[in-house]
């Protein structure tokens, strides 16, 4: 028998819903995470990205956020309720540095749950970027070679030995760090640093991720209006998103941005002519022996983020190599984050130190308490020419909400805000 469907009664009107809030937004309260990743900055060598790596970014933004505008201040609590109470009785004393600090918060849970969750977002941000650019590899290497084989602002060096300080080092878990090559001609690495960092920053360098290299730039207009560099030399330059600013700053200057990896220098170069930046040479060196400069022949020398992914040893010898290559009248500015000092709480410290221990930038925590002035002055810099100073990133402000630019929030070295040390070389 054949099988008659009942006509279906018409569906009840339903009242129109309610407007869901964006995520994270409370009624009547403006929203304050982190920029959609469809706004940065697309330039003409940036990998193209699809819906669902897209939203890998967007979440781990989220997340990188998250944990330190709300889970990280219940680390505070609770090594003040607990963890300081506990050492005290233990031991009978106060902690005498950051490292019985650190010793002591990592046995606490809710540093330990803090911690494995910042270092899977780090992993998992690394490991979405090296999709990304693997699965586009031979487009990505082909496009940046036809930009950059035969130009004279691209200089590799065949056989160039890596420093130690990079070549024994995934740094931030990067697979491969800043020089290896999977292909002759390789890029993917630097691609992936330049779509991740929107990850890690949650936004705050701006479109390019640019805006440190910014901040320096208006840093030095505003308090040396009078300085007018003709050559500049940017050290540990990576993929030259902190170079670019400085180049568009001082257009008529001829700037050289060093590094020792290639893969960075050649897509740096790229991404700098397809923004139109046409004054940046890019070339292959190891910043602690740059023999093949003359003599006082650069009129600013800067580092922005660099100090802390080079040795102990070898940093006496990139400060001496400033003071030579210095023109008289010259200034050399590196920026990073802030040092240890005693005024420092050793609980800020210990939080600083994670990166560290946990995040593969081993020479971090070195770094961080050496006496940056008795160095630049060991290297021939008087202390009463020494310069000061702090710049934070400069976004623009339809990308980034005005309200996620907080002053306050601290989250002990992943705020786009650092310290200026440097100096001017006397006549």
């Amino acid at each position: 028998m054949a099988h008659t469907q009942r006509p279906r009664k018409p569906a009840p009107k339903r009242k129109p819903a309610a407007k869901a809030a964006p995520p994270s937004r409370a009624p009547g309260r403006a929203y304050d995470g982190p920029p959609d990743y469809r706004v940065v900055g697309r330039h003409g060598v940036f990998p193209e990205t699809s819906h669902d790596e897209i939203a890998r970014f967007n979440f781990l933004a989220q997340m990188n956020r998250h944990l330190s505008a709300n889970i990280m201040p219940g680390i505070a609590e609770a090594f003040e309720a607990r963890v300081k109470p506990g050492f005290e009785k233990a031991e009978k004393r106060a902690f005498k540095d950051r490292h019985e600090v650190r010793k002591a918060l990592a046995k606490d849970p809710v540093w330990q749950w803090w911690s494995a969750l910042r270092r899977a977002t780090m992993e998992t941000r690394q490991q979405a970027g090296r999709w990304v650019t693997l699965r586009q590899a031979g487009a990505l290497n082909a496009r940046v070679a036809e930009l950059t084989e035969g130009d004279a602002r691209l200089v590799l060096k065949p056989g160039f030995r890596q420093p130690r300080s990079t070549e024994a080092i995934d740094h931030h878990c990067m697979p491969g760090s800043y020089h290896t090559e999977l292909v002759p001609g390789d890029v993917t690495g630097a691609a992936n640093y330049d779509i991740g960092i929107f990850a890690t920053t949650g936004g705050m360098l701006g479109r390019y991720n640019d805006g440190g290299g910014v901040a320096v730039a208006e840093w030095v207009k505003k308090n040396l209006p009078d300085f007018a560099p003709k050559r500049i030399l940017d050290i540990g330059c990576g993929l030259g998103h902190n170079v670019l600013p400085l180049a568009q700053a001082f257009p008529e200057a001829e700037i050289i941005a060093v590094d020792a990896g290639a893969p960075m220098l050649r897509y740096g170069l790229a991404r700098a002519k397809t923004m139109g930046i046409n004054n940046v040479t890019f070339i292959q060196g190891d910043v602690s022996n740059l023999a093949e400069f003359a003599d006082e022949s650069f009129d600013w020398i800067q580092s922005t983020m660099f100090l802390h992914e080079t040795s102990y040893k070898t940093m006496p010898m990139i400060f001496a190599e400033t003071k030579r290559l210095l023109k008289p009248g010259g200034i050399v500015l590196h920026v990073e984050q802030p040092q240890y000092t005693p005024e420092m709480p050793l609980f800020e410290q210990a939080m600083r130190d994670w990166d560290a221990f946990n995040n593969n930038e081993p020479f971090w925590t070195k770094m961080h308490e050496i006496d940056l002035d008795a160095w630049m002055e060991k290297a021939g810099f008087e202390r009463t020419n020494l310069i000061h100073g702090g710049v934070a990133a400069v976004v623009d402000p339809e990308v980034f909400p005005e309200a996620a630019k907080d002053t306050k929030q601290e989250d002990y070295g992943r705020k786009a805000a650092w310290h200026v040390v440097g100096a001017r070389k006397v006549a």
